[in-house]
């Protein structure tokens, strides 16, 4: 049997976008754009503008997150938003590093991944206001399957400092 499409049920994911290489907006529209092919998108959040973690001395980001659902596995999603990040002109740099576009995958699903290239919930979302905001913005009641607790909930306990809603 394939790994292909039809042998799995759509599922519910949420992704998370950001982009400090100018021009920010333009590759966010894009990779949402992009993201349509494989992904019936259901919410987009507004965009904050954020100020880099990690390596500060770089611009800014845009950041913003989307769901929707898809037929794509775990893995034949990371495949394609590696490649969407690749076709779009993002070059391996260091560690939060500038970037035309990041997508990460932080939900699939209710499913808990721990794999050397995937981890689902994305390990790092629950201590970032910049995934947290726009995350609870279109979800705040969804649970987070390693905690058990709402967006809403794991927002309420990092500082929100330095996310700005993008005019």
């Amino acid at each position: 049997m394939s790994d292909g499409p039809s042998t799995h049920k759509k599922q519910t994911v949420y992704l998370a976008l950001g982009s400090n290489i100018e021009n920010r907006q333009d590759h966010l529209v894009t990779a949402i754009a992009r993201l349509r092919e494989v992904i019936d998108l259901h919410s987009i959040s507004s965009i904050y503008e954020t100020e880099p973690v990690g390596y500060l001395e770089q611009p800014n980001f845009l950041n913003m997150v989307c769901s929707g659902e898809t037929y794509l596995s775990p893995q034949a999603l990371l495949h394609y938003v590696k490649a969407l990040e690749s076709s779009s002109g993002r070059q391996p740099t260091f560690r939060n590093g500038p970037r035309t576009i990041d997508i990460d995958i932080l939900l699939y699903g209710q499913l808990q991944i721990e794999q050397e290239d995937l981890v689902i919930p994305h390990p790092r979302m629950a201590a970032r206001a910049f995934v947290l905001v726009p995350l609870a913005e279109i979800a705040p009641d969804i649970l987070e399957p390693g905690s058990g607790k709402t967006i809403q909930e794991l927002l309420a306990k990092v500082s929100k400092q330095g996310v700005q809603k993008f005019a």
